[in-house]
């Protein structure tokens, strides 16, 4: 083979991996498939308050230290927050909403109405409207979750009735709950990864006509 047909071969486009339709782009990692980091963070999680890896992780334990990281600051948001859960579930909703993270919505209402979060203000905003019933903290959590996304950024007023509400220690927390849980929107919907078999998607996209 001489120089200018390497050259030509070279140039012609290569094949690559297309996961079809509908499947998760990251496979199933099974033990065997693991490297020993992969499988210290995978120990890490499953004994951990989640009680299983679920989730973002599989995606995530391709990146071991990431996932390491990821994973420890998402158990202090979920479990050690300032916030009540019934507040810190219904942010991690809104940010579900915002990014129709469907798997995260399926997962995290489970544990809003558990919580005790209405079940009318979970439809209402799944239906991507204000919902009708909320009580004064939830709403105070709506205003500034949707400005934080929808803007960039929060206005002084919801900004200084989140304080008067939750103090600056909320306020960090309900930044980070919404932080943490965009990452986790971008893994699972990058992932495609899918909803338990029989649970038809609980949220309408945007972009569908």
């Amino acid at each position: 083979m001489n120089i200018l047909t390497s050259v030509a071969l070279w140039l012609i486009p290569q094949p690559f991996h297309v996961v079809p339709p509908g499947e998760p782009r990251f496979a199933a990692l099974g033990e065997s498939d693991m490297t020993e980091a992969q499988k210290a963070v995978h120990s890490a999680i499953a004994s951990g308050p989640r009680g299983g890896v679920r989730g973002p992780f599989n995606a995530l334990l391709r990146s071991p230290e990431l996932a390491e990281r990821v994973q420890k600051l998402g158990e202090y948001l979920r479990f050690n927050s300032a916030l009540p859960s019934r507040l810190n579930e219904f942010a991690v909703l809104i940010t579900a909403r915002y990014w129709t993270a469907q798997y995260e919505w399926y997962a995290h209402q489970i544990l809003a109405l558990k919580a005790g979060l209405d079940p009318a203000v979970a439809a209402d905003l799944a239906q991507g409207i204000r919902p009708a019933k909320l009580q004064p903290d939830e709403a105070l959590v709506y205003d500034f979750c949707t400005e934080l996304h929808r803007d960039k950024s929060v206005s002084d007023a919801a900004y200084a009735a989140a304080l008067d509400a939750f103090g600056e220690r909320g306020i960090v927390d309900l930044l980070g709950v919404s932080g943490y849980y965009t990452l986790v929107s971008m893994v699972l919907n990058v992932d495609r990864h899918p909803l338990p078999a029989g649970v038809s998607a609980p949220l309408r996209d945007p972009k569908a006509p």
